[in-house]
This record gives structure tokens, sequence and C-alpha cells, in this order.
């Protein structure tokens, strides 16, 4: 990448002019993020704006919508299409049309895919076991409708992490770059492999010069290359989870509502439904390899 980077330990004049830019008016609340939309398949040019203006300060935005209920897939394809968000991640789990429904899937569940139970979703960012030339940039969440009781989402733009890791020690970031800082080991299924392993780094920068974050919190899918700087970062990463950095947001998807954000690291509460009441937890997720259109580096830093 050429020219200067706020990504850059070297070039720290960068990094100060973007740090001031990105706290600047930073939103204190989960109401900050959210916008009021008519139909999201075919948003106005305000409402679009409106959702892009967010999206640009914290890559993450709400929608409120007038689409309640309604099961139609097309709402996040269109939706995100607005965006130019078009290359789906069409994994081995997805529905046929490339747009995954999150909802209780016992057959899933019981194979050990948490997204498809209603246990707790531990933090991370969606496709952290992708291999670079596949990384997920952006995502798509549609709520058709929530469950009886849990399944509150919460969001941590992974701009603020660096932000917040390398004004701690920047040896956190270097370390997190790494090109084999993280290992996610291979999924086998009846002995069989059903996706390679994958090492990369936590950070990371692509052409655009806009910054990437994979990461989880599970254990038993991870491997951290065992250095001490490495293993401190992680350590000071998962304390900062596990807080109450006035960062976090907390928002319960309610009918017709939905997130777009550029992967940001988000987790689930765990939740029930009620069958005898016919209230079960739908969700639809369309993940994909761009990035929000209009939210690169060089759209976003003044």
């Amino acid at each position: 990448m050429a020219g200067a980077s706020p990504f850059s330990l070297q070039d720290k004049e960068a990094y100060r002019r973007w740090r001031e830019q990105k706290l600047h008016a930073y939103p204190e609340t989960a109401e900050s993020l959210v916008v009021e939309i008519g139909d999201p398949r075919a948003l106005t040019e305000a409402e679009a704006g409106a959702i892009l203006h967010i999206c640009r300060k914290t890559n993450m935005a709400v929608y409120t919508s007038q689409a309640g209920g309604l099961e139609d897939k097309t709402i996040p394809r269109a939706l995100g299409e607005r965006f130019g968000l078009q290359r789906l991640d069409n994994n081995m789990l997805a529905d046929d049309d490339g747009i995954t429904s999150l909802q209780v899937v016992p057959g899933k569940s019981q194979r050990g895919y948490i997204p498809y139970s209603n246990r707790r979703l531990l933090w991370h960012t969606d496709g952290y076991y992708n291999s670079p030339d596949s990384f997920i940039r952006a995502f798509v969440l549609h709520c058709v409708s929530p469950a009886a009781g849990g399944g509150e989402n919460s969001l941590l733009d992974h701009e603020i992490v660096y932000l917040l890791m390398r004004d701690a020690n920047p040896e956190y970031v270097r370390a997190l770059m790494a090109p084999d800082t993280m290992t996610i080991p291979a999924n086998t299924e009846s002995g069989e492999e059903t996706r390679a392993a994958s090492t990369g780094p936590v950070f990371s920068v692509d052409n655009a010069g806009n910054l990437h974050m994979r990461y989880t919190a599970r254990t038993r899918s991870i491997v951290w290359k065992q250095d001490a700087v490495i293993l401190e970062a992680v350590h000071f990463l998962e304390n900062l989870l596990s807080g109450d950095s006035r960062y976090v947001f907390h928002h319960r998807l309610a009918p017709g509502q939905g997130l777009i954000c550029n992967n940001v690291l988000h987790n689930r509460t765990a939740f029930t439904d009620d069958m005898d009441k016919g209230i079960a937890r739908l969700v639809y997720r369309a993940r994909y390899y761009d990035r929000i259109r209009g939210t690169n580096l060089s759209e976003t830093s003044g």
C-alpha cells in the first residue's frame, strides 16, 4: 500500500490524525446506530445515505424497517447490493442461495455448529477460519422474528479494538499482525476433512488500506503461536472484550430490523424459543468478500 497509513506502526503522524478523527463524535449508545427506513429492498437515497454515514464512522449500522416478520430472503440480498456487496460467501452450511437462515437446527447444532443452536456465541468475526483470499469483509443480518427471550448481540468496531491495543502497547499490534499468529485447525467430520487448517494474522491491511480483523474467543477452535508478546496481547484483548468498554454496543434485533457492517466483532447471548406459542428466532445472514461501498479508508479519512 502506497502512501501514509494509520495502520503502519512506523507512521505515527498518520495514526495520530486518524485516531483523532475516529474518536471525534464517536457514538455512545446503540440507539445512535439505528436508522429508520421503509422497505429495505428499495432504500431511498436519504435512507442509504444515513446508513452509510454511520458505517463510515463505526463500520456498522442498524436499520429498523417496515418489513416486520416478512420471510423474504431478497431483503438482505437487495440491501447488501445497495451498498456494493455482491460476492456472497457460499459456505458449506449456507442455504442453496448463499444466504443462511440462522435458527435452531438440531442436525447442525449437534455437529457442533453453535450458530444453529440456542447457545451463546462468543466474541468473533465472521469467517475467522477463512483463508486470506476469502476473508469475510462485510455481512448483513436481518431479523424475521426474535426469540421468546435472549438473543442479544454485542458489537464492537474492530478499528476501535486496534486503536485501544495500539494505545496500550504498539507491540501488541505488531505481534497480532504476524502472519503466523493464529491457526484455526482443520475441520473434520466422520474422519473427512471439510475445511483445511488456516494460519494467519489477527490484524491485516488490504490493498485499499483498510483494516481487517480475524478473531474468535473460542478455545477449542484456535491455536495461538506460543510467543510471549502474542499471548500478552491476546490476554489484553480478552480482558477488553469481557469488560464494560464504552465502545461496546448492545442490541437485540426486533422483527424487520437488521445489521449491516464491515465484519465487526460481535457475540450473541443464549436464547429460548417458545414453540408452544410459535415463537422461534429466525435471522437471515449474508456474508460477503466485499467491503461496504463508500467506507474505504480513503473515503473516511480527511
